[in-house]
C-alpha cells in the first residue's frame, strides 16, 4: 500500500476544501439553518409531534442526511473530475499507484469533508431545539456509512461526467428529490397505504429511517434492513469503480 500517495491525494483535496471554505462549508450550513428556522421553528410550532417526537427534532436526521449526501457526491465528483478536465489524471494513472489507493485518497477526503459538515449541522441543531441522541455510536456509524457510500457514488459520477453541468445533474435531479420524498420531513406511516408501499422503493428511505432510529429509537423500517440496504449500495459502488479502472471507461479516453 502506497501510503505516501494516499496522503498526497488526501492532503491536496483537503487543502482545496479549506481554500474554498465559504462555498464548501458555510453555504450548506447556512442553508440548513434556514430549514431549521422555517420548518423547525415556524412550521414546527404549529404542528403536533410525529410519532411522539417534537417536529423540530424529528426533521434533524433528514436535514443532516440531505446535506451529507449532496456534499459527499459533490466533493467526490469534483475531486476526480477536475484532474480529468485539466489532464493530470494521466499522470495519476501512469504513477505507481493502484486504483484502490486513488479511491482511498479521493473518497477519504470527500468523506472527511461531508462528515465534518454533518457534525457541524448536528451541533447547530442544538442551538434551535432540544435534542437527545439515544444511540450516539449507531448514529456515527450510519453517518460514516452514508458518507462512504455517497462519496463512492460521487466518484463514479465524476468519472462519468463530461462537463461541469453534468456534475450537478444527479445531485439536483435525483438525490435531492429522493431525500425529500424519503421521509426527511415526515414519517412514511403518515402516508396512505398505497403510497407507503411506493415509498419503500426509494432507497434513501432506509438511510434516513436507520439514521433517525439512532436518534429516537424508532424507525419506519427495521434497522437490520437499513444496514443491509446501505451495505449493499456501498458494495455495488465498489464493484462499479473496480470495473471502471479495469476497463478504463471514461478515464483513458
Amino acid at each position: 500500500m502506497n501510503y505516501r500517495a494516499i496522503k498526497a491525494i488526501y492532503t491536496f483535496e483537503m487543502s482545496r476544501f479549506f481554500r474554498t471554505l465559504l462555498q464548501s462549508f458555510l453555504s450548506p450550513v447556512l442553508s440548513t439553518c434556514l430549514y431549521f428556522v422555517v420548518f423547525g421553528t415556524a412550521i414546527g410550532s404549529r404542528m403536533e409531534s410525529v410519532d411522539g417526537v417534537d417536529y423540530g427534532a424529528f426533521i434533524v436526521p433528514g436535514l443532516i442526511m440531505l446535506s451529507v449526501m449532496t456534499q459527499s457526491i459533490s466533493n467526490a465528483s469534483f475531486g476526480i473530475y477536475f484532474p480529468k478536465f485539466i489532464g493530470t489524471v494521466y499522470e495519476l494513472l501512469s504513477a505507481p499507484i493502484s486504483f484502490l489507493e486513488i479511491v482511498i485518497g479521493y473518497v477519504g477526503a470527500a468523506m472527511t469533508k461531508s462528515l465534518f459538515i454533518g457534525l457541524v449541522i448536528l451541533g447547530t441543531a442544538f442551538l434551535f431545539i432540544d435534542l437527545d441522541i439515544q444511540y450516539p455510536i449507531a448514529m456515527i456509524l450510519f453517518l460514516l456509512l452514508t458518507c462512504l457510500s455517497f462519496s463512492l457514488l460521487g466518484f463514479i459520477i465524476g468519472i462519468w461526467a463530461g462537463s461541469f453541468e453534468q456534475l450537478n445533474l444527479v445531485p439536483m435531479l435525483v438525490v435531492t428529490p429522493l431525500v425529500f420524498l424519503g421521509g426527511s420531513f415526515y414519517s412514511i406511516s403518515m402516508l396512505p397505504p398505497i403510497w407507503q408501499t411506493v415509498t419503500l422503493f426509494n432507497p434513501v428511505v432506509y438511510l434516513i429511517s436507520g439514521f433517525r432510529w439512532a436518534f429516537f429509537g424508532q424507525a419506519d423500517v427495521a434497522i437490520g434492513i437499513s444496514l443491509w440496504a446501505i451495505g449493499f449500495f456501498t458494495l455495488v459502488c465498489l464493484v462499479v469503480i473496480w470495473w471502471i479502472f479495469k476497463t478504463g471507461w471514461r478515464i483513458r479516453t
